[in-house]
């Protein structure tokens, strides 16, 4: 239960922010609007860590280089979200932005890539997929 409500916490965050970033690129530029939600992103980031202290410093040297890129992702994130809702909206943006994370989910899972377990996917995921691109088309036109 607790990590469904974390899910649903984030997935709220995801959208305010794209509202945000949206809003402050129209008076800064996109690239900019980036630039302030990852400043402040970490800033934050290091405040919670100063003190909940949760972690581990010395394994920072066995995680793969590869995934110390992840946080770069964000900067493609926010200038495509953005980017996107000032062109098609925030309902389509999220939708679609949900769609894509699933569908890449989906081969994560199948294939066992950055060394999580292979799921197999059922008929009852590909469904549930297809009930969600049809409910985002819908709801475009």
């Amino acid at each position: 239960m607790r990590g469904l409500l974390f899910a649903l916490l984030g997935g709220a965050c995801i959208t305010l922010q794209g509202v945000a970033n949206s809003r402050i690129s129209q008076d800064i530029g996109t690239w900019q609007a980036a630039t302030v939600t990852q400043l402040t992103g970490f800033i934050m980031a290091l405040l919670i860590l100063l003190f909940v202290r949760d972690g581990r410093r010395r394994g920072l040297s066995q995680i793969k280089p590869l995934y110390l890129i992840g946080g770069a992702f964000a900067a493609v994130i926010i200038f495509s979200e953005v980017t996107a809702i000032h062109q098609v909206g925030v309902t389509f943006t999220i939708s679609a932005l949900l769609i894509a994370q699933l569908c890449l989910t989906f081969l994560v899972d199948s294939k066992g890539w950055f060394g999580v377990v292979k799921q197999k996917m059922k008929l009852p995921q590909f469904i549930g997929l297809g009930m969600m691109i049809a409910g985002v088309i819908i709801l475009k036109f």
